[in-house]
């Protein structure tokens, strides 16, 4: 899958908005991504999951994981691609752990997948999450890479898009200096 057919299909479905956005990171952009929109419709979903798979097809990947909320839909995509098995991290007391009776194996190879990536905090606590309890993550995948290749997430990583869209502090907002309020569209709710 060519990376201007994914970002046509967030377009198509209008998971690409643009305005005034507060991203879950805590900073401001002018675009967003709502991968919702386009991965409710299970043929794209399991398009972008068979193309991540097959760059991993002779990596052996026992296990898929993907941080909850986002990762969940491709997470599940690349894993039954992969005929992996599927689990996911969540949120609790404001840290990345494994629940649900999930557990990992010492040396278990897992590839970690996220539907977009702007900073990498949430696929970076995945990745530390599971190396604690003794997994070996041999990479990571998106669906986009909203910081153009420059996030570094401590594992070999791959994205079947990518953009170099601007992602700054409040303070640093264009949007934010002319009075425009900050939306946030995402699955987080906090408003600025």
């Amino acid at each position: 899958m060519q990376s201007s057919e994914v970002i046509q299909k967030f377009k198509d479905t209008g998971a690409l908005l643009e305005g005034h956005f507060l991203l879950t990171s805590g900073l401001h952009s002018p675009v967003y991504l709502q991968c919702a929109l386009v991965l409710q419709h299970p043929k794209d979903a399991e398009e972008f999951g068979r193309s991540i798979a097959q760059q991993f097809e002779h990596e052996r990947i026992a296990t898929v994981a993907a941080p909850a909320i986002g990762g969940l839909v491709i997470g599940y995509e690349v894993a039954r691609a992969l005929g992996a098995r599927f689990i996911w991290t969540e949120r609790q007391d404001d840290r990345m752990v494994l629940r649900r009776g999930f557990s990992v194996s010492p040396g278990e190879k897992i590839l970690v997948v996220e539907d977009v990536v702007t900073t990498g905090g949430s696929t970076r606590e995945t990745i530390t999450t599971l190396q604690a309890l003794g997994a070996k993550v041999v990479a990571a995948a998106t669906i986009i890479d909203r910081s153009a290749g420059k996030v570094d997430v401590g594992v070999p990583r791959i994205a079947l898009a990518a953009l170099d869209v601007p992602a700054v502090a409040a303070a640093d907002c264009e949007a934010c200096k002319r009075g425009e309020k900050a939306i946030k569209p995402g699955s987080r709710k906090k408003q600025e």
